[in-house]
């Protein structure tokens, strides 16, 4: 059910261009994370692999517990100026060789609201493009994460996910009518795909979406960028450019039930049709 008395919200993302020094990383986010609160967002939301990108051996030696060391700095600018963080993705450790790919919200006081452990692992091979294997540094997640933020509930996911709709129709359906997209996509598919799919995905679900990026990086991981925000109807409220920066735009909850209203997929569904067997 929709919340009407829901208020407005104001929201920055955060583009970064991570690198391989982990101390670097932490700095540079937790400073652009301060300058989007300190300009008045009631949700700063920075992307995917905000620690570390680099060489698989490097990204499991950056896993640390969370919470913990990586996200002590945002927990103090959530406290400082009582907002909430989206730390896009960090190294979680695991107690294993694998980490995982973990998103983690922290409310205004500091504490975390919630984690979620990223479920499609990038197991990808693109012809004239990016190979990876996420799933050689990463165990996969096993559980779809909902929260509520000031009254609104978010879905939370993490970059690759973004390819599979049953994920971001599940938080739907859990009454999900923001979906967050912390990322590091790749610049060879993001040129194609990145923009297509967080608009499909705000489309089918009447959901506003929001995806904090990186840009740049080394050849091997460069990424697309192009962080957005994305309105149920899949219009693009908010976009950055190709540089490190802050973009900012403003959730109306209302927007989503008036969406919803006009084109009711949620409630049209016919799943008993939808059998595979």
């Amino acid at each position: 059910m929709l919340r009407a008395m829901s208020k407005p919200l104001s929201v920055a993302l955060v583009q970064l261009d991570a690198g391989e020094d982990v101390e670097a990383n932490i700095v540079t986010a937790a400073r652009l994370a301060n300058e989007a609160a300190a300009g008045g967002a009631r949700l700063v939301a920075l992307p995917e692999y905000l620690q570390y990108r680099g060489p698989d051996a490097g990204y499991r030696a950056s896993a640390r517990p969370i919470p913990g060391p990586h996200t002590v700095p945002f927990e103090h600018i959530a406290q400082r100026y009582g907002c909430w963080i989206l730390v896009g993705s960090l190294a979680e450790a695991s107690g294993d060789e694998r980490c995982f790919n973990t998103s983690v919200l922290l409310a205004p006081d500091g504490s975390c609201a919630a984690t979620y452990r990223k479920i499609h692992l990038f197991d990808i091979d693109v012809e004239a493009g990016p190979f990876d294997r996420e799933s050689a540094r990463v165990a996969p997640g096993e559980r779809a994460v909902t929260v509520d933020v000031e009254g609104i509930t978010f879905g939370l996911s993490v970059c690759y996910d973004l390819r599979f709709p049953e994920l971001y129709r599940t938080l739907a359906m859990r009454g999900a009518t923001v979906l967050t997209v912390p990322s590091s996509f790749t610049e060879r598919t993001g040129r194609d795909h990145w923009e297509v799919l967080l608009r499909a995905r705000a489309i089918e679900n009447g959901a506003w979406v929001i995806a904090p990026a990186q840009v740049g990086g080394a050849p091997q991981h460069r990424s697309y960028g192009r962080s957005m925000v994305v309105d149920p109807w899949g219009t693009v409220v908010a976009q950055a450019s190709d540089v490190v920066g802050i973009v900012r735009a403003e959730i109306d909850p209302g927007r989503v039930a008036a969406v919803r209203r006009q084109i009711p997929s949620l409630a049209n569904r016919r799943p008993a049709a939808y059998d595979l067997g």
